[in-house]
C-alpha cells in the first residue's frame, strides 16, 4: 500500500507569549519569556510563586457565556486554537465531506481545575452530594475533541491522546497515520493544558519539578544552563489542521510545509526521571528519522523537550549528539520552553508549530536564560542561545517527553513538489 502524502494547511495557537499565531512568533524570536507572577490564586504559600499564564484573555470574545461555563478552561483554549486554524486552512464548509474529517486532540491532564473546584466545594460541605451536572464532561480529557468536532459537523476520527507531555506530539502522529492510511482527508490536531492551578501547582511542587527562582521569574526557565533548577509551569493550546496533499492542492489551500514523518519510544526506565544516557530519546529521533525515510544528516535542527531540569537536558543533548554524531555541530538546537514555560500535553503542538514557522521564515527561535555553560553538556552544540538565529530550514524535528517515559518525535520538512 502507497502511504499518501500529509501537509499541513491550519496553524493556531493560544499561549503565554502571544494568544494568536503571529503574536505567538513574535514573542518567540524576540526572546520574550511568558513568566510572571500567578494571578489565578494565592500563591505565597507555595514553595513556587510564577507561571506562564495565557494573558490579556476573555473567553466570551470567542465562545458565548452559556457555553464556556460548560466548558473547563482546557477545553476552552482547545476551541480557540482550533477556531484560528480551521479558519486558515480556509475550507469551503459547502464542499467538504465532514465525514472524511476528524479530530485527535492531545491532553497531559484535561480538566484539572473543574476537578479541583468541584472537590474542594464537596469537601467544605456537609457531605451532601451536591455536584454540578457538568461536573464530568467539563472535566474528561476527551472533551476537547468532542467540542471541536461538535462545532463544525467533522464526523471523522476522534479520540485523544494522554502520554503526560508527548500527548499533543502522539495526537499529531496519530492524525498523521490515519489521513497517510486513507481513514481520513484531513485532521484537525494538537493539544491544550490548563493546569496552573492550586493542585497543579502544589503537585509539581511536592515533586520538586519547579524552578523556585521567585525573585527573577523571567530567568528562571534556563535550559541547558548550569543553574538551571527545574520547569515553570505553562498553559494554552496549539492546533494544526493536517490535510492529504492531493485534497489540499484541489482546493488551492495554502500549504505551510509537509510532516515527514513520526516517532514513539518508551524509556522503560522511571516514572519521572529519564534514561540517564537518553536511551529513550535516542530511539525516538531514530524511530522518526527511519519513518521519514530521512539520513540524520539532512536535519537542520531539532526543537528540544528542554525544559530546564538537570537531568533532562542532559539525557536529551546525550541523545543528540548519539542520533547525529558529528553533524549535530552543524545543528540549530533550541527549547521555546525558555519562553513559553511547560505546557505539559500542549507542548509538542506549540513547539511542531514553531518549527513550522521556522521553515517558513527562516529564522530559529532562541534558547533565552542563557548565563553559565553546564560543564557537562557539549559547549560546542549550538543551542542557539538568547538571540533567534538566521538560517534557511529545510527539515527540523521537535522532541517531546513525558512522565512515564512516554516519548515522541515529529519531524517536519519544506514542501518538495
Amino acid at each position: 500500500m502507497e502511504l499518501r502524502r500529509v501537509v499541513v494547511t491550519g496553524l493556531g495557537a493560544l499561549t503565554p507569549i502571544g494568544n494568536t499565531v503571529e503574536e505567538y512568533w513574535n514573542g518567540l524570536i524576540s526572546g520574550v519569556s511568558g513568566a510572571a507572577p500567578i494571578t489565578y490564586f494565592d500563591a505565597s504559600k507555595f514553595r513556587t510563586h510564577f507561571a506562564c499564564e495565557v494573558k490579556n484573555f476573555n473567553v466570551e470574545d470567542f465562545i458565548e457565556r452559556k457555553e464556556a461555563r460548560k466548558m473547563d478552561r482546557y477545553a476552552q483554549y482547545a476551541m480557540v486554537a482550533s477556531e484560528e486554524a480551521v479558519r486558515d486552512a480556509g475550507f469551503n464548509f459547502e464542499k467538504l465531506d465532514k465525514d472524511r474529517v476528524g479530530v485527535i486532540w492531545g491532553s497531559g491532564i484535561g480538566g484539572l481545575e473543574t476537578f479541583q473546584i468541584e472537590v474542594l466545594n464537596f469537601a467544605a460541605g456537609d457531605g451532601t452530594p451536591k455536584f454540578n451536572p457538568f461536573f464530568i464532561p467539563k472535566m474528561i480529557a476527551d472533551i476537547a475533541g468532542g467540542h471541536i468536532s461538535i462545532k463544525y459537523g467533522f464526523r471523522g476520527p476522534n479520540f485523544t491522546t494522554v502520554s503526560a507531555c508527548a500527548s499533543s506530539t502522539n495526537a499529531i502522529i496519530d492524525a498523521f497515520n490515519y489521513i497517510r492510511l486513507g481513514h481520513a482527508d484531513a485532521m484537525v490536531t494538537g493539544g491544550s493544558e490548563a493546569a496552573v492551578t492550586i493542585a497543579g501547582m502544589g503537585g509539581f511542587n511536592a515533586m520538586h519539578a519547579l524552578s523556585t527562582r521567585n525573585d527573577d521569574p523571567k530567568t528562571a526557565s534556563r535550559p541547558m544552563d548550569k543553574d538551571r533548577d527545574g520547569f515553570i509551569l505553562g498553559e494554552g493550546a496549539g492546533a494544526l489542521v493536517l490535510e492529504e496533499y492531493e485534497h489540499a492542492i484541489a482546493r488551492g489551500a495554502t500549504i505551510y510545509c509537509e510532516i515527514g514523518g513520526g516517532g514513539m519510544s518508551a524509556d522503560a526506565y522511571h516514572i519521572t526521571a529519564p534514561h540517564p544516557e537518553g536511551l529513550g530519546a535516542k530511539n525516538v529521533m531514530l524511530n522518526c528519522l527511519r519513518d521519514a525515510g530521512l539520513q540524520a544528516s539532512d536535519v537542520d535542527g531539532v526543537n528540544m523537550h528542554g525544559t530546564s531540569t538537570p537531568l533532562g537536558d542532559l539525557a536529551e543533548s546525550k541523545a543528540i549528539l548519539h542520533v547525529f554524531g558529528e553533524h549535530a555541530y552543524d545543528m540549530n538546537l533550541n527549547s521555546t520552553k525558555s519562553m513559553t514555560g511547560h505546557l505539559l500535553g500542549a507542548a509538542g503542538a506549540i513547539e511542531t508549530i514553531s518549527s513550522i514557522l521556522s521553515l517558513k521564515y527562516g529564522i530559529v527561535p532562541p534558547t533565552i536564560n542563557h548565563f553559565t555553560d553546564d560543564e557537562n553538556i557539549d559547549p560546542k552544540l549550538n543551542f542557539t542561545f538568547n538571540k533567534a538565529q538566521k538560517r534557511d530550514m529545510n527539515v527540523v524535528m521537535s522532541n517531546t517527553f513525558g512522565f512515564g517515559g512516554h516519548n515522541a518525535c515529529v519531524l517536519v520538512k519544506k514542501l518538495a513538489i
